[in-house]
């Protein structure tokens, strides 16, 4: 299965850490946060990977290259410094990723999740991966209920910026800049995002305050 990494955000949060340096090259105990992913992928027997950049893309690529020494083969999808959104992105990089349902996960998070749990195949769309919601997010994204995603039925729980999606879940998307939580919801409405939960640990690195807390604890 090929994955792709979305790594095209400013991190305008982030500031000053960010003034001179991409937001997934932010450390943590040492390591930058793409790091880990990137390691974890090539764990989960991933061998092709897609990164899309923006805003100081070329540090990036020159930190990684094609990825030999990780034990896969990665490929960058180079956005322009105003960047696609989630969904153009992906989108965008569509032609990279082949036909086959593939992973995606955002760049700014932390967590031990195993990727090799992902499904290879689908029975819709996409299946994503949910988690416990956040302190700076109490209220949650979707709920999960007989391992279908939905908006009101179920516990309401946090989107991880993990999970499995098919080309298809973009064929009709005219836009080139467009978020993806607006098109999940259009294809939960026919039942077509599966979901888990993972009560393991997971961090969304969004801010200075929180990569500090991260780096204090043990990982």
């Amino acid at each position: 299965m090929r994955a792709m990494i979305l790594a095209a955000g400013r991190g305008d949060r982030m500031r000053s850490l960010t003034d001179t340096l991409p937001k997934p090259l932010l450390e943590i105990h040492g390591k930058p946060l793409l790091q880990y992913h990137i390691e974890a992928l090539s764990r989960a027997g991933v061998r092709q990977l897609v990164i899309n950049h923006a805003r100081y893309g070329d540090m990036i690529e020159a930190y990684f290259g094609n990825g030999q020494g990780y034990g896969l083969d990665i490929v960058y999808s180079a956005e322009a410094e105003s960047r696609l959104e989630t969904g153009g992105g992906i989108k965008n990089a569509l032609p990279l990723l082949g036909e086959l349902p593939f992973m995606v996960v955002n760049a700014d998070v932390w967590t031990d999740y195993d990727f090799a749990r992902l499904p290879e195949q689908l029975d819709g769309l996409a299946h994503i991966v949910l988690v416990e919601n956040p302190p700076q997010h109490p209220a949650g994204d979707f709920c999960l209920q007989d391992g279908q995603v939905n908006e009101h039925n179920g516990e309401r729980l946090t989107y991880s910026g993990i999970g499995v999606f098919s080309a298809a879940l973009f064929v009709n998307c005219q836009e080139t800049v467009f978020p993806l939580a607006p098109l999940l919801r259009s294809a939960m409405q026919d039942k077509h995002i599966s979901g888990e939960y993972y009560p393991g640990r997971w961090a969304d690195i969004g801010t200075p305050e929180r990569l500090q807390r991260l780096n204090s604890t043990t990982i």
